[in-house]
């Protein structure tokens, strides 16, 4: 074919192409707004409909959002459980395709088609990868997140919940029945975790049936502790509280004491075979995984070697703005030696002492509060939810990350927690205090969550969505923020804001490397030591926080430079007309979002402006 004939195909080719797109223009339907009300709300009606689904099949999101209908009962996490919620998926896609007409909905409910046709297709498109993970970690393992849900969502206001907590302790060995189940069916697809991992689970599970009634200490476990605690606040005669303390006693001796047990001898069998091979890379199919895990987290189509690259630019970066602060502190040396300063000298440390931990907790509130009383200045809407500071329970204090926020129940009965480690005080330097309590607290994740699940006239799917680039790039960028108010006048503590964007920028280094390129554990740890002021064993959790979670730490600062690059771009836009307060509540009035979505809400905020 001579190279005439074949642009003569090409050209009738693409006219055959344009006017088969206006064929298509031709026919578009238009609806009346009273079609376009009775579409929107006929499709919001079906979106509670399988948030209803959703809720039954979950008994402890019941308990999450304050829902007892449940209360005694586990999740199932059998493989049939799975496939269920896989024809599930299915079965809705096929239902939104073959019943909905976007062009028939209002923007709202659009927007809800968008997010939730996209949940569903992700979830049937990711069930290949269904396996590729571990419920078994030092971060949100199952060993420490069961015991951790009694303790922290399951409420006792009377005596029918209390026998719903044993329920739930007599439950246990069910679920870590099909636990063990699906840590073997990993086994068998060639997905597990390094050796390290099963020294930190092993000794969470070993943690839990210490101490009454599992052994003759004089000490309570931690289970133990909790129930009995909960039961001396309700109005009971000494006879039914002694019966309830029984059948707890029997609940955690024959059935959680075993269900421990078993794990603890699969995973040491399973500790045996174990490699220190430490990237998914290792995976079948590992660099494929990768790479969607990546998409799924950032909710761009950045590549591995972009994110890389991006990290090593923002490192340089934010070491010069770190200079600047060393010389204005008149510290005489280099960057490094700074960092040896700010790691070793006393006076940004508290002790570890009960005295000192109470009084970093103490601060922690007091900086929390004071933000509290600022937010006008930023936002119109402010949750109703109230958000209190805890220490991280003593049982998984040891592995768990130096701090995290937990949301607060849908009807307001439980608040908003952000959580402090308290366990190592050298990875909780003073100076770094502030950028934490706003990350985590106010104006964060109790912000962006509680306005979330507070919404109105969205379905129940958006309130709890968890785009993590938005959500953790919001908590980033509530690191930021405060500075513009005022905040950080202690130039050590905009050094500590500093330091956590610049752990946040290395976190796009070493993911990535450890992930893509094949780094080691200790190549990783050296990078954080190397990089930033923060002890070495912030750098040793956080490595092996990478290697348990891949791609889930790409997210902060992707999303952190996401959210400041749209509002650059509403401020060069708008000019006088930007409002500060108008572009948070954009960001923050439709739930969680890919971050792609969140431009074009951003895109229409400023059309809507001028």
């Amino acid at each position: 074919m001579n190279k005439i004939t074949k642009s003569i195909l090409i050209l009738v080719a693409f006219a055959a192409f344009t006017a088969c797109e206006s064929e298509k223009k031709e026919v578009v339907k238009t609806y009346t707004e009273a079609e376009v009300t009775e579409q929107s709300k006929r499709l919001n009606n079906w979106f509670q409909e399988q948030f209803k689904q959703d809720l039954k099949d979950s008994p402890e999101m019941q308990t999450r959002i304050g829902d007892k209908t449940d209360y005694g009962k586990w999740d199932d996490i059998s493989p049939e459980a799975e496939e269920k919620r896989l024809q599930v998926a299915k079965d809705r896609v096929k239902w939104l395709n073959e019943n909905i007409d976007v062009a028939a909905l209002d923007e709202s409910t659009a927007l809800s088609f968008k997010l939730y046709k996209q949940q569903m297709d992700n979830q049937i498109n990711d069930h290949t990868y269904r396996l590729y993970n571990y419920p078994l970690n030092q971060m949100h393992g199952m060993q420490a997140e069961i015991p951790a849900f009694l303790i922290n969502m399951h409420q006792i206001k009377d005596k029918g919940d209390a026998k719903a907590y044993i329920s739930r302790l007599v439950a246990m060995n069910h679920l870590f029945t099909q636990l063990e189940g699906s840590l073997k069916d990993r086994e068998k697809a060639g997905i597990m975790p390094p050796k390290f991992v099963f020294d930190h689970v092993i000794s969470d599970c070993e943690n839990i049936i210490k101490g009454k009634p599992f052994d003759n200490s004089n000490k309570n476990s931690t289970l133990w502790n909790d129930f009995t605690s909960k039961i001396a606040g309700l109005a009971l005669e000494d006879e039914d509280r002694k019966k309830l303390e029984t059948l707890a006693k029997d609940a955690m001796l024959n059935s959680v004491r075993p269900a421990y047990g078993s794990l603890i001898l699969l995973l040491e069998e399973q500790r045996k075979r174990a490699t220190d091979e430490d990237g998914v890379w290792k995976f079948p199919n590992g660099e494929d995984f990768y790479n969607i895990a990546l998409k799924r987290t950032t909710t761009t189509n950045m590549t591995a070697d972009e994110i890389h690259e991006l990290g090593l630019q923002e490192v340089d970066r934010i070491h010069s703005e770190m200079k600047k602060i060393k010389n204005q502190v008149g510290f005489k040396g280099n960057l490094d030696e700074f960092f040896v300063f700010m790691k070793n000298d006393k006076q940004f440390y508290y002790p570890a002492t009960t005295e000192g931990r109470k009084a970093y907790m103490d601060k922690a509130t007091d900086m929390i509060n004071t933000m509290k009383s600022r937010l006008n200045q930023l936002f119109i809407t402010k949750p109703k939810a109230d958000i209190q500071v805890k220490a991280v329970e003593a049982f998984r204090e040891k592995s768990a990350g130096k701090a995290f926020y937990q949301q607060p129940a849908l009807d307001g009965s439980r608040p908003g927690t952000y959580y402090a480690n308290m366990y190592t005080m050298e990875a909780m330097p003073s100076y770094q205090m502030e950028a934490l309590a706003y990350h985590e607290g106010i104006p964060g994740h109790h912000m962006q969550i509680a306005i979330a699940q507070e919404l109105e006239n969205v379905p129940m799917f958006r309130k709890f969505g968890r785009y993590t680039a938005y959500v953790e790039g919001w908590g980033l960028y509530s690191e930021f923020i405060p500075k513009e108010m005022g905040f950080y006048s202690d130039p050590y503590s905009d050094f500590g804001r500093l330091a956590m964007e610049l752990w946040r920028a290395c976190r796009l280094v070493v993911d990535t490397g450890i992930h893509a390129r094949k780094w080691t554990r200790q190549e990783g740890i050296n990078y954080y030591t190397s990089n930033t002021p923060n002890a070495e064993s912030d750098a040793v959790k956080m490595v092996e926080r990478h290697i348990v979670m891949p791609s889930q730490a790409t997210a902060y600062k992707v999303g952190m430079n996401k959210i400041i690059d749209l509002r650059k771009n509403a401020k060069e836009k708008l000019a006088e007309k930007f409002d500060i307060r108008e572009f948070h509540e954009v960001v923050l009035s439709n739930g969680a979002v890919p971050l792609n979505v969140l431009s074009d809400l951003v895109d229409n905020w400023i059309a809507s402006k001028k």
